[in-house]
């Protein structure tokens, strides 16, 4: 119903009051906010922590997007997943027996009884600066990772689990479970 149509336009039908693009929306990214949070460590919590909270980016996206700024919808929809996920990981290095308590399901939202700083949309320098950083990031990953472990981590990313990448890589199941435990030590040394 929706596939032929730019995002940019489905925003605007979003807001002259046509509902079901949200929803559209939301599985259309779902899979990519799913992604993004397998990238991620939330401590005390675990990956559908990440995905709740990518979720909610999301959902901030589509209602916060301004379709005159420069960026795309999808740029910016990555941008507000990233920054919801990393402030949920920044919440829980600094309270780590307590893991988002203070969560909002996007459904509260829609009905109006939750609460929830939507803010306006950031300035395209922000968006820039942003995506600068992960792309360091990604470089920073890509310099410290093997061979096998890069592999490995494109192969989990794209959402193998470890006997499809020892199959796709004609390794071990646990050759897969040791790279993925290397590719976690090292991505977590550079964060600190």
């Amino acid at each position: 119903m929706y596939e032929n149509v730019s995002d940019e336009e489905l925003i605007l039908r979003y807001r002259s009051g046509e509902l079901p693009v949200a929803d559209y929306l939301l599985n259309k990214y779902k899979p990519a906010v799913r992604m993004r949070a397998r990238e991620l460590y939330l401590a005390g919590g675990d990956r559908e922590d990440l995905l709740q909270e990518g979720m909610f980016g999301l959902f901030k996206a589509i209602r916060d997007y301004d379709p005159s700024r420069e960026a795309s919808f999808a740029t910016y929809a990555r941008l507000l997943i990233d920054r919801q996920m990393y402030t949920a990981i920044q919440a829980s290095q600094r309270q780590k027996h307590q893991p988002l308590n203070n969560s909002v399901s996007i459904t509260e939202l829609e009905n109006g009884s939750g609460e929830a700083n939507l803010g306006v949309a950031d300035s395209t320098e922000s968006i820039v600066i942003d995506l600068e950083n992960t792309a360091l990031l990604r470089r920073q990953i890509d310099a410290v990772l093997s061979p096998l472990e890069r592999n490995v981590l494109v192969l989990y990313l794209e959402g193998m689990d470890y006997l499809q990448i020892a199959q796709r890589l004609d390794r071990k199941p646990k050759s897969i479970d040791n790279a993925l435990q290397r590719i976690r030590a090292k991505v977590e040394k550079l964060r600190h």
